[in-house]
């Protein structure tokens, strides 16, 4: 199957990628390499894909529509699996214009090549985050999702809204993938598990913003990758689906938790809670099991065992790109 991937050099992208090439897969990779983190950690991430055959690489942005219809047309996908975005929910607030511009702009852009190629089947990486401020779990995909509490959330929201559209108006099958606190190797640096584990193995006071009674559902990624690649494979209508693991960690749990793995004592720099941040995240999986025969079954603890292995392996130098 012809996959194109967008975001490709990201952290859930390059997994991604790593596993569809494993399965015989032709992928096509699209990144911008952005300064939102340093791109030659990204140019790391493809290092196995690049040796490929069956990978080619496009740096271009989904902005420029010109360069995307070029990419499609010549490429010719089968499937589409939108996954770049700016990200994060805290730099959303200071950058809400640049969130709205390629989070929703992007994706319209990337649905109207679609439609005018026939290219009718489309998954779209969503977020927990359209869920908002609630403390009662587990969320379901019927929840109402109308009060937003991020510029990124609010991107999330409405990137599923057009992706009904065009599946209405133009018959594209699509679906959207709510992710829930994805970590594991790779993981971005500025995210919690991998910034607590830098923090503390360089004996440093984690921040833990609030009295660290906030949960999350964190969901290794080799999970993540079972749940989208069962949707890439099954894409057929216009369906959510949560993509989580079921079980939520209190922050100054998880803080505690890596700790142990890392054979340390856990320093804690006690700050006040951060706009944007929700009390609790906790998915309902169960359509995802029905539908897409989804089965979570990394604990945090193994999860986190699985980062700080990897993370001790990365004391070199990242590639240029």
């Amino acid at each position: 199957m012809r996959i194109l991937v967008t975001g490709a050099a990201g952290f859930i992208g390059s997994h991604l990628v790593d596993r569809l090439l494993a399965s015989g897969h032709q992928v096509l990779g699209i990144d911008n390499f952005n300064e939102f983190y340093d791109p030659g950690i990204k140019a790391r991430n493809l290092t196995d894909a690049l040796t490929r055959s069956g990978f080619e690489l496009v740096r271009g942005d989904i902005l420029d529509v010109d360069l995307m219809a070029s990419v499609f047309a010549r490429f010719q996908p089968e499937r589409v699996v939108h996954l770049a975005a700016w990200a994060g929910v805290r730099p959303s607030i200071e950058k809400p214009a640049l969130y709205q511009k390629v989070n929703v702009e992007g994706t319209t852009n990337l649905l109207e090549i679609c439609r005018h190629q026939g290219i009718d089947r489309f998954v779209f990486a969503s977020s927990s985050s359209v869920y908002g401020e609630r403390a009662e779990g587990p969320f379901r995909e019927d929840d109402r999702v109308d009060e937003p509490i991020s510029p990124y959330a609010a991107t999330k929201k409405a990137g599923e809204l057009l992706c009904y559209t065009y599946h209405h108006l133009f018959g594209i099958h699509a679906h959207c993938l709510r992710f829930f606190t994805v970590y594991g190797p790779r993981q971005r640096p500025e995210m919690a598990i991998h910034k607590f584990t830098r923090l503390l193995d360089e004996g440093r006071a984690v921040p833990m913003f609030g009295d660290g009674s906030t949960s999350r559902d964190y969901t290794y990624v080799d999970d993540i990758i079972d749940g989208v690649v069962a949707s890439i494979e099954r894409v057929q209508g216009y369906r959510i689906y949560n993509l989580g693991e079921s079980q939520t960690i209190e922050l100054r749990q998880l803080i505690e938790v890596i700790a142990a793995a890392l054979g340390r004592e856990p320093l804690i720099d006690r700050l006040p809670s951060q706009p944007g941040d929700v009390p609790r995240t906790n998915a309902d999986v169960s359509r995802a099991r029905a539908e897409l025969g989804y089965d979570p079954h990394t604990s945090v603890e193994e999860g986190v065992r699985r980062f700080v292995e990897w993370f001790r392996l990365q004391k070199q130098p990242a590639l240029e790109v």
